[in-house]
């Protein structure tokens, strides 16, 4: 096992300030070694605030995950939830917001973006079921507006997703489990031409305890070329992924409480989707004693069709609510950064680096109200083309063994282009920010540093607000919403490995936002809201008693308030107020190896007033694994152990089902999956 132990604080001085802040760029094979055998990678002397850090191919495969959305839940405090069919996007819960599906929160994967702005059901929707888990080198995160080099969605927290180039062992993987759940994987990585052909095909099925079953297809492969290593090569990758599904949405509380609906039954029994996505895309990186250089670029096709009833029949009692979201958009954009070590001494360490962002979106989406996926009629119908471009400067600086500094600056510019069915609706604008940052870190003890960090940040609105006139649903007249939405954020943290063998982390952090986005359930979108705050405190823990046993514990509390003087109220519907998880890993007890994950989601407001809110849900999973020789593994995970009857997610709102004369306000929620079991048997060689 490697231990991942802090540097000597005179080896950390002598060091370039790249390798400081990038020590994980390392040879690709030993990169992978590290990955594979080491424990959650040491933040000292590395990381400029208490929230970032790196977790490995190993503690990722430890946890137990019921969908690969659920793999960003390594980032502590986030939660990751579903409301809808399982080929749906996620719902994300992070410091103090309900982030919807993705928005404020940047996901990357291989150097692609996956939030998709101005989508027809929500902006930043970020849809990761194309992952596969088995590829995962690392995942990267950090939270909090702190750095130049994030941009749009990235104030409430970021998480980068990256392929391995090369896999320690070919593999083929089976899986069979409870609610029609099977799923296969083959993946290798031969030596071709003097490079790495890494490929990977996953197939899966799944129907849920639901009703009616979600009857989900997907099928995903992946293609790499790679010459090189991770600092000093070059890949070229080829992504596929086809997914479609029926979706039980939320429910009626009153509903099941007068024996109407079971838990795991469906209103509408024609929602659901189908998703496709392709992307071809390339990164090149060169390292040297004096420099870095990275480029990448990429190319993604997304189409989707969603199907959903939230309202029933409340607008329309004859055929009901049903709506349709096709999306379909084409999404390109290059990467570059260079650093320069500019200066290096006995004491002292600087580099500069200085990065550029472009991206474009070409976009048709609509919104059209329908009936068993039939359209009946056309609310509204765009051509969107969203062209942004970022420019950032970032000065990272060890002036002494005490103290080091973090200093930039980054400018953006968005370009919105409105083709809509309607003139009133069409038009042109644009937007500009400029985001500063800074960050001081003071290391007086060699396990111990604290972290002074503060910054702006944005969202992006979705386009069509900010050429809008009218609503195209009640042709009233509607006021344009800004196109980029500033944040501000401030936060002290303390990141110490004092006690041997533990990783601890604490951080105080307040957060203001000019504008909140809030989802709209009966439209299925978002849209610009009041001004927002919100203040935190987040533990994270990580502890290694034994060779052979992990512990793993955070917990995360935010208080977010509206400042818009709303008379209703000032909490945010939604708003996550208390997470937390705690895990226990066992590996390498002879053959065997386990886990046990407790996950506790505590309640929300559902209203402004605070008046309802929802119960917190609690889960339990685990997994066993046994070791079948050198070259083979069966596994048994559970989830939902304790089989837990809570909510998913819930929300507050007005509908009203067939029969009913007139609306209500209630309670919707979507029910967590009972318990289930899955077994898993893999081959390497």
């Amino acid at each position: 096992m490697i231990q991942l132990r802090p540097l000597p604080r005179a080896l950390l001085c002598a060091l370039p300030a790249l390798f400081i802040h990038h020590a994980a760029q390392a040879d690709d094979l030993v990169l992978q070694r590290v990955l594979v055998e080491g424990s959650r990678m040491s933040q000292l002397g590395i990381a400029d605030s208490a929230n970032a850090g790196t977790v490995g191919q190993k503690d990722l495969a430890a946890r137990t995950a019921y969908r690969p959305g659920e793999m960003l839940e390594a980032m502590p405090g986030l939660i990751a939830s579903q409301h809808s069919g399982e080929g749906k996007a996620n719902q994300f819960y992070l410091r103090g917001f309900n982030l919807d599906h993705g928005t404020d929160l940047a996901t990357w994967v291989d150097g692609m973006p996956v939030n998709q702005r101005s989508h027809a059901h929500g902006q930043g929707w970020t849809d990761v079921n194309f992952l596969i888990p088995e590829l995962v080198g690392r995942l990267d995160y950090r939270k909090g507006p702190y750095s130049a080099r994030s941009g749009d969605f990235s104030s409430a927290g970021s998480a980068e997703i990256s392929y391995a180039n090369r896999l320690v062992k070919d593999l083929a993987s089976v899986t069979l489990g409870q609610d029609g759940f099977a799923r296969g994987v083959l993946a290798g990585a031969p030596e071709v031409a003097g490079g790495v052909l890494l490929y990977a095909i996953e197939g899966m099925k799944n129907d849920g305890p639901w009703t009616r079953p979600d009857d989900y297809r997907k099928t995903n492969a992946v293609l790499r070329y790679s010459r090189g290593f991770a600092n000093n090569g070059w890949s070229v990758t080829a992504m596929a992924y086809r997914g479609r599904w029926n979706a039980t949405d939320q429910i009626p509380l009153r509903a099941v409480d007068n024996g109407t609906l079971g838990r795991f039954d469906a209103i509408d029994d024609t929602d659901g989707g189908n998703a496709r996505r392709y992307s071809l895309s390339g990164i090149w990186r060169r390292t040297d004693a004096d420099s870095a250089s990275k480029l990448s670029a990429y190319v993604i096709r997304n189409q989707l069709d969603l199907f959903s009833n939230f309202t029933y029949f409340l607008n329309d009692p004859v055929n009901g609510d049903q709506f349709a979201q096709p999306d379909r958009r084409v999404t390109s954009g290059l990467d570059a950064a260079q650093t320069w070590h500019v200066h290096r001494g006995a004491t002292m360490a600087s580099d500069l680096t200085i990065g550029a962002r472009l991206q474009n979106d070409n976009i048709f989406n609509g919104l059209y109200n329908t009936r068993a996926r039939q359209v009946l009629s056309t609310t509204r119908e765009d051509h969107i083309v969203e062209t942004s471009g970022g420019l950032f400067v970032e000065s990272a600086t060890r002036w002494n063994e005490v103290v080091r500094t973090v200093a930039g600056v980054r400018a953006d510019r968005y370009r919105f282009d409105v083709r809509s069915d309607r003139s009133e609706n069409s038009g042109r604008a644009s937007d500009t920010q400029l985001s500063p940052s800074l960050s001081l870190i003071l290391a007086p003890l060699d396990s111990t540093e604290f972290y002074l960090n503060y910054g702006h940040g944005f969202h992006s609105n979705d386009a069509r607000g900010t050429v809008a006139g009218i609503d195209p649903a009640t042709f009233e007249a509607v006021e344009r919403t800004p196109g980029l939405v500033r944040s501000r954020g401030m936060e002290l943290g303390l990141r110490t490995e004092a006690i041997p063998k533990m990783q601890t982390a604490v951080s105080l952090y307040r957060l203001d936002f000019d504008s909140e986005l809030t989802y709209i359930g009966d439209a299925g979108m978002t849209e610009a809201g009041d001004a927002s705050r919100r203040i935190g405190i987040e533990f994270s823990n990580y502890w290694r008693p034994l060779k052979w046993l992990a512990v793993d514990f955070d917990a995360a509390f935010a208080r977010a308030r509206s400042r818009g003087g709303n008379p209703d109220g000032d909490r945010i519907p939604g708003a996550v107020e208390g997470v937390g998880q705690l895990a226990l890993t066992v590996d390498k007890v002879g053959p065997w190896s386990g886990a046990l994950r407790l996950r506790y989601f505590g309640p929300r407001p559902l209203v402004e007033d605070n008046s309802v809110r929802s119960h917190a849900s609690t889960t339990l999973n685990g997994r066993i694994g046994y070791r079948i020789g050198k070259d083979m593994q069966l596994e048994l995970e559970g989830f939902n152990l304790a089989n837990r009857r809570d909510s998913a997610i819930d929300y507050y709102y007005a509908s009203q089902l067939a029969g009913e004369t007139d609306a209500r306000e209630d309670i919707h929620f979507h029910p967590i999956e009972p318990r289930s079991l899955r077994v898993t048997l893999t081959k390497t060689w």
